[in-house]
Protein backbone atom coordinates (compact mmCIF):
# COMPACT_ATOMS: atom_id res chain seq x y z
CA UNK A 1 0.00 0.00 0.00
CA UNK A 2 1.53 3.61 -0.87
CA UNK A 3 1.61 6.02 1.84
CA UNK A 4 1.44 8.82 -0.14
CA UNK A 5 -0.75 9.69 -2.95
CA UNK A 6 -1.35 13.01 -4.69
CA UNK A 7 -4.17 12.93 -6.11
CA UNK A 8 -3.91 14.47 -9.62
CA UNK A 9 -6.42 14.91 -12.96
CA UNK A 10 -4.81 16.53 -15.72
CA UNK A 11 -1.91 19.13 -13.89
CA UNK A 12 -4.01 19.78 -11.57
CA UNK A 13 -3.65 18.86 -7.92
CA UNK A 14 -6.59 17.81 -6.19
CA UNK A 15 -5.37 16.54 -2.65
CA UNK A 16 -2.91 14.87 -0.68
CA UNK A 17 -3.92 11.32 1.31
CA UNK A 18 -1.64 10.60 3.66
CA UNK A 19 -2.78 7.14 5.21
CA UNK A 20 -2.27 6.02 8.68
CA UNK A 21 0.35 3.43 7.68
CA UNK A 22 2.88 6.58 7.37
CA UNK A 23 5.61 6.41 9.65
CA UNK A 24 9.10 8.16 8.89
CA UNK A 25 11.46 9.59 11.29
CA UNK A 26 12.04 13.55 11.58
CA UNK A 27 10.12 16.51 9.49
CA UNK A 28 8.05 15.81 6.48
CA UNK A 29 5.73 18.19 4.48
CA UNK A 30 3.39 17.41 2.24
CA UNK A 31 2.01 20.55 0.68
CA UNK A 32 3.90 22.60 -1.53
CA UNK A 33 4.43 26.31 -1.06
CA UNK A 34 1.63 27.51 -2.94
CA UNK A 35 -1.16 25.95 -1.12
CA UNK A 36 -2.96 27.72 1.56
CA UNK A 37 -2.52 24.82 3.77
CA UNK A 38 0.77 23.49 5.15
CA UNK A 39 -0.04 19.67 6.07
CA UNK A 40 3.29 18.21 7.76
CA UNK A 41 4.32 14.80 9.79
CA UNK A 42 6.68 14.97 12.52
CA UNK A 43 8.19 11.81 14.54
CA UNK A 44 10.99 12.80 17.19
CA UNK A 45 12.64 10.38 19.50
CA UNK A 46 12.22 11.54 23.20
CA UNK A 47 14.41 14.04 24.78
CA UNK A 48 14.19 16.06 21.30
CA UNK A 49 13.43 19.95 22.38
CA UNK A 50 11.45 22.49 19.82
CA UNK A 51 12.68 26.12 20.38
CA UNK A 52 10.19 28.05 22.31
CA UNK A 53 8.98 30.14 19.28
CA UNK A 54 5.82 32.48 18.29
CA UNK A 55 4.18 33.07 15.15
CA UNK A 56 4.34 36.76 13.67
CA UNK A 57 1.84 38.65 12.02
CA UNK A 58 2.18 37.68 8.22
CA UNK A 59 -0.78 38.71 5.56
CA UNK A 60 -1.63 36.00 3.27
CA UNK A 61 -3.79 36.08 0.51
CA UNK A 62 -6.17 33.21 0.58
CA UNK A 63 -8.29 32.53 -2.54
CA UNK A 64 -9.94 29.23 -1.73
CA UNK A 65 -11.00 26.95 1.23
CA UNK A 66 -8.91 24.44 1.71
CA UNK A 67 -9.54 21.55 3.81
CA UNK A 68 -7.80 18.87 5.77
CA UNK A 69 -10.05 16.00 7.23
CA UNK A 70 -8.27 13.58 9.83
CA UNK A 71 -10.30 10.49 9.86
CA UNK A 72 -10.08 9.04 14.25
CA UNK A 73 -12.94 6.38 13.27
CA UNK A 74 -14.98 4.70 10.72
CA UNK A 75 -15.02 4.42 6.74
CA UNK A 76 -15.17 7.73 4.72
CA UNK A 77 -15.76 7.83 0.80
CA UNK A 78 -14.36 10.99 -0.62
CA UNK A 79 -15.84 11.89 -4.08
CA UNK A 80 -14.00 14.35 -6.48
CA UNK A 81 -15.33 16.03 -9.07
CA UNK A 82 -13.99 18.85 -11.20
CA UNK A 83 -15.41 22.96 -10.84
CA UNK A 84 -17.80 22.00 -13.37
CA UNK A 85 -19.17 19.74 -11.66
CA UNK A 86 -18.43 16.82 -13.12
CA UNK A 87 -17.42 12.97 -11.33
CA UNK A 88 -13.99 12.24 -11.81
CA UNK A 89 -13.34 9.15 -9.08
CA UNK A 90 -13.47 8.63 -5.31
CA UNK A 91 -11.15 7.25 -2.25
CA UNK A 92 -11.73 5.45 0.69
CA UNK A 93 -10.23 6.93 3.83
CA UNK A 94 -10.07 4.63 6.76
CA UNK A 95 -8.94 5.66 10.45
CA UNK A 96 -6.07 7.61 11.32
CA UNK A 97 -6.13 8.59 7.30
CA UNK A 98 -5.92 12.33 6.56
CA UNK A 99 -6.40 14.22 3.52
CA UNK A 100 -5.64 17.56 2.21
CA UNK A 101 -8.27 19.43 -0.16
CA UNK A 102 -6.59 21.50 -2.43
CA UNK A 103 -9.00 22.22 -5.37
CA UNK A 104 -11.92 21.26 -7.41
CA UNK A 105 -14.97 19.92 -5.45
CA UNK A 106 -15.82 16.78 -3.53
CA UNK A 107 -18.45 14.81 -1.75
CA UNK A 108 -18.91 12.33 0.51
CA UNK A 109 -20.31 9.36 1.87
CA UNK A 110 -19.90 7.59 5.33
CA UNK A 111 -19.45 3.89 4.72
CA UNK A 112 -18.90 3.12 8.59
CA UNK A 113 -20.07 5.10 11.26
CA UNK A 114 -17.37 8.08 11.15
CA UNK A 115 -15.42 10.24 13.60
CA UNK A 116 -13.30 12.92 11.88
CA UNK A 117 -11.70 16.48 12.41
CA UNK A 118 -11.94 19.01 10.21
CA UNK A 119 -9.08 21.98 9.77
CA UNK A 120 -9.50 24.68 7.40
CA UNK A 121 -9.26 27.92 7.12
CA UNK A 122 -12.25 30.59 8.63
CA UNK A 123 -14.42 32.16 9.44
CA UNK A 124 -16.53 29.81 7.89
CA UNK A 125 -18.89 32.37 5.86
CA UNK A 126 -22.25 30.62 5.49
CA UNK A 127 -23.94 29.60 2.83
CA UNK A 128 -21.67 31.71 0.48
CA UNK A 129 -18.68 29.80 1.40
CA UNK A 130 -19.70 26.86 -0.92
CA UNK A 131 -21.83 25.77 -4.16
CA UNK A 132 -23.79 22.48 -3.42
CA UNK A 133 -24.68 20.47 -6.93
CA UNK A 134 -26.08 17.33 -7.24
CA UNK A 135 -24.08 13.98 -6.66
CA UNK A 136 -22.88 11.28 -9.19
CA UNK A 137 -25.60 8.08 -9.26
CA UNK A 138 -23.70 5.69 -6.98
CA UNK A 139 -23.85 2.92 -10.10
CA UNK A 140 -21.22 5.47 -11.29
CA UNK A 141 -18.47 5.54 -9.02
CA UNK A 142 -15.26 3.80 -9.24
CA UNK A 143 -13.07 3.77 -6.20
CA UNK A 144 -9.10 3.73 -7.08
CA UNK A 145 -6.28 2.81 -4.29
CA UNK A 146 -6.63 0.91 -1.30
CA UNK A 147 -10.05 0.30 0.54
CA UNK A 148 -8.87 0.50 4.61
Amino acid sequence: MEHVEHVRFGDQLYAIIVRASFREPGIHFFSSPELSQQLAYMSHPKGKSIEPHRHNKVTREVHYTQEVLLIQKGKLQVDFYTVEENYLESRVLGAGDIILLCSGAHGFHVLEPVEMFEIKQGPYSGENDKTRFAEVAQSEIRIKGPNP
